[in-house]
């Protein structure tokens, strides 16, 4: 028993003693805040990269604009190291600048459709019928073969409309944030074999869909927006590579319009489109991407030490990127003007990266791990390194690079532009009292919780998977996953000024606390296999 009481001491103490040590600097917090609150730019570096820019799917012009920009508001500000570092061979660059589909017949009415990416234009207006085709199989192409010349194949099925049960716009309260710091136990989606199954029946299905539209000579695709009221949800299509077959034109439709035509075609009425798909690949071979880098280099005994912050410039191409990622672009860029101009003096260097090829799968942010930090050897089997690393079953072994023992941590914003409500620690146990206490400052403008959550789908991924802390801030939803996400409504409209205000100060202060600590930010056990 006196062992056990002893050993409870023990415990206690040293964690009071850790949390102790943990020093917020206020004067340097109390800067931060006046900088962020009082003389922000975070709103007229969002309105330039979306609304002046527009979109930035990667390889496109305006992506390399956005780096060109980007370097030259980094240099503007005193930045170091200013550059864009290359991750060959990304594909080739698509754009599009006008689309317009009518249904001529059985009745004249405007349809409201955007190209996915990666997909051919239509070389001037086409005049087609309309059909309903399910292509989900080698089956179905073969029962469709030779009877598809010349048509605007409808893929989807009718989707009846069902109204939303809950609000719009979302933001955090009491229970919602309380929520969160439950932690689930949930499956592993990697070990189940329906999923793989299914993944790689796409993955083989797709070049074989697209040859074959081509060799049918449909004249084009549509399919079905994932959401209601209006709203066009569009990704990519076709093939961004050199050397793969992009199949034909291929459009999302707004469900409602899509309905209308579905009901024609269920009532047996001759349905005649006609549509104008003004999009084009801007090279016949593979380009390199950018990732633009910057820092504010560390000035103390830690100086080789580095603490990352980022968030990817590429979007999709519907709206203006504003919400993914725009918004947390803008924040990192301002946190990192704030600290210069506070006349931050770091211990570490604080190190800035806005990523390319995010919505392609992590790639700016992976392709710079894997340069940089850390990779994992390439698995034997062909089946297993054909899949992303995500759904790979065995990682291998991780061999370090030589920033992985310099990187104290990475944190990440990407879930538009809603007021961060505190972090989500990915089962770091031992960095929460220390979140716990930089968020204290912050508690009087909604930053509160450390939940040990994981949570994934964006950059910080790509560190925390090899062993790095890489955080993702809590953030209010709004209306980022019921209106903006992957839409044509990711505009400047639904940013929320004083929310990008919130979120700039709270990344700047975890930043720089970061940087200030005598010690690199604890890490979780890494487990290899």
């Amino acid at each position: 028993m006196k062992r056990l009481l002893l050993a409870t001491v023990l415990l206690v103490t040293g964690t009071q003693m850790a949390l102790a040590q943990e020093r917020v600097d206020l004067d340097m917090t109390a800067k931060i805040r006046q900088e962020a609150f009082a003389r922000s730019q975070v709103m007229k570096t969002l309105d330039h990269l979306t609304d002046v820019i527009g979109p930035r799917l990667t390889l496109s012009p305006t992506m390399l604009e956005a780096n060109r920009w980007t370097r030259s508001k980094f240099t503007e500000w005193g930045l170091a190291n200013v550059h864009d570092e290359a991750i060959d061979d990304l594909g080739r660059g698509w754009e599009f600048t006008d689309t317009s589909v009518e249904m001529l017949s059985p009745r004249p009415m405007p349809l409201h459709a955007l190209p996915k990416a990666w997909t051919p234009g239509t070389t001037g207006p086409v005049v087609g019928d309309a059909i309903h085709v399910k292509l989900e199989s080698k089956d179905d192409l073969a029962k469709w073969k030779g009877k598809l010349s010349g048509k605007i194949l409808f893929t989807d099925d009718l989707r009846p409309y069902k109204p939303n049960e809950k609000s719009d716009f979302q933001r955090h309260d009491h229970d919602s944030l309380e929520e969160l710091l439950s932690y689930p136990l949930a499956d592993d989606r990697r070990t189940d074999p329906a999923m793989m199954a299914r993944y790689r029946s796409r993955m083989e299905l797709a070049p074989l869909l697209n040859q074959f539209l081509i060799d049918e000579g449909v004249a084009a695709t549509v399919s079905i927006s994932s959401w209601n009221d209006g709203i066009v949800r569009v990704m990519g299509g076709g093939s961004r590579k050199a050397g793969e077959s992009v199949g034909v034109p291929s459009l999302v439709m707004m469900a409602e319009h899509y309905n209308t035509v579905m009901r024609a075609l269920e009532r047996k009425e001759p349905v005649k489109l006609r549509l104008n798909v003004d999009a084009k690949f801007l090279s016949d071979a593979n380009q390199p991407g950018y990732n633009t880098i910057a820092e504010i280099p560390g000035s103390g005994p830690s100086r080789d030490e580095v603490v990352m912050l980022g968030a990817h410039m590429d979007s999709w191409h519907a709206g203006s990127g504003s919400n993914d990622n725009g918004a947390g672009v803008a924040v990192m860029m301002e946190a990192m003007r704030i600290l210069k101009a506070v006349g931050a003096r770091p211990n570490r260097t604080i190190r800035v990266a806005l990523w390319t090829g995010e919505e392609q799968g992590l790639i700016g942010s992976q392709e710079y791990v894997k340069r940089h930090i850390g990779k994992f050897e390439e698995p034997k089997d062909p089946e297993e390194k054909a899949l992303p690393a995500f759904f790979r079953q065995h990682k291998g072994k991780l061999i370090r690079g030589q920033d992985w023992g310099k990187v104290s941590a990475y944190f990440n914003l990407d879930n538009g532009s809603g007021k961060i409500r505190g972090v989500y620690a990915q089962e770091n146990l031992a960095v929460a009292p220390i979140f716990e206490e930089w968020l204290k400052p912050w508690h009087d403008v909604g930053a509160t919780i450390v939940t040990q959550r994981n949570t994934g789908s964006t950059d910080h991924v790509s560190f925390d998977a090899v062993g790095i802390p890489g955080f993702q801030f809590v953030q209010d939803q709004l209306d980022y996953f019921s209106h903006v996400h992957h839409t044509d409504l990711d505009v400047q409209d639904h940013a929320v000024e004083a929310d990008l205000k919130q979120a700039s100060a709270i990344v700047a202060s975890f930043v720089y606390n970061t940087a200030m600590r005598p010690a690199k930010l604890p890490r979780k056990p890494f487990v290899e296999n």
